[in-house]
């Protein structure tokens, strides 16, 4: 009798999980492409993290995606690419023969979602980025790569931003908070990569009318999807980029890697992770 092959299978892990839209993401492209597989949601909490990614393939998972508070630890029980190591941090694990490697779809996220949404975004001159944690260090680190000259790093704490700027070199240029006002005229881009502005913070207070004119402004924060400085942006007739678009970009190189097939972010499924976002 032949043996029953089991459908391929991927999750996301994380702690808490439960509110995660990854789900819905990839069996819509299951759907779609006809593919018989599964993606599952799995609660760990910290103490069993390191168990379960080790056991991977034996819990049944052909990869995984891996959310807060995981990430960084992942990038130490796997073989990390050049994307993970430079963030410091990996979000998307798949076996390649009996190793486990992780890599940082953040970067193709943000920049794949500002090619899709701000044509020819690359040819500014320089970008500014508010806030220096681990999204920052993605969208720094694809900015670069896409040879942007200039990036102004602004965040709270000046240290941080410093640290970020030692790491990616003379490309980064660290300011204070008080700083941005004054930096605002010169940035083709501005990317807020804080939760200012999301459900529940407090609000981005931002004057877009010294940006330029021909200045995009992009948003990593997707609940809600139209933050007060999208609105701004979009008042102003700024092109953006939001934060619904960078986290349907970044699930599709994981897709790719654990089912085959590279998958399209269409209309229909951004209308659909929309609903579910504003639904009571």
């Amino acid at each position: 009798m032949a043996a029953t092959i089991k459908p391929r299978a991927a999750c996301l892990i994380g702690w808490p999980a439960a509110h995660s839209r990854s789900p819905l993401i990839h069996h819509y492209w299951l759907r779609t492409l006809g593919i018989e597989g599964g993606y599952n949601i799995e609660a760990v909490p910290p103490e069993g993290f390191a168990e379960f990614v080790m056991r991977l393939s034996a819990h049944g998972f052909v990869g995984a995606n891996v959310t807060i508070p995981h990430k960084e630890r992942a990038l130490a029980l796997t073989v990390p690419d050049a994307r993970a190591r430079a963030v410091g941090a990996a979000n998307t694990l798949w076996y390649e023969g009996s190793r486990l490697r992780s890599t940082n779809t953040d970067i193709e996220g943000f920049i794949n979602n500002l090619d899709a949404s701000a044509k020819a975004w690359d040819e500014i001159d320089e970008a500014l980025v508010l806030g220096a944690g681990g999204s920052s260090r993605a969208v720094v680190f694809g900015l670069i790569e896409r040879g942007i000259k200039r990036v102004r790093l602004a965040n709270r704490t000046i240290d941080r931003a410093r640290a970020l700027a030692d790491q990616f070199g003379e490309t980064v240029h660290p300011i204070a908070w008080e700083a941005v006002a004054d930096a605002l005229p010169h940035a083709g881009l501005l990317v807020n990569t804080t939760s200012l502005g999301m459900h529940g913070q407090p609000v981005l207070e931002l004057d877009i009318s010294r940006l330029p004119s021909h200045a995009i402004v992009a948003e990593l924060v997707y609940v809600p999807l139209e933050t007060p400085l999208l609105a701004a942006a979009r008042a102003r007739g700024l092109r953006t980029a939001d934060g619904l678009g960078m986290l349907l970009h970044q699930a599709v190189r994981g897709f790719e890697l654990w089912f085959g097939r590279r998958p399209e972010v269409t209309p229909e499924l951004r209308a659909l992770v929309e609903a579910d976002l504003t639904k009571v």
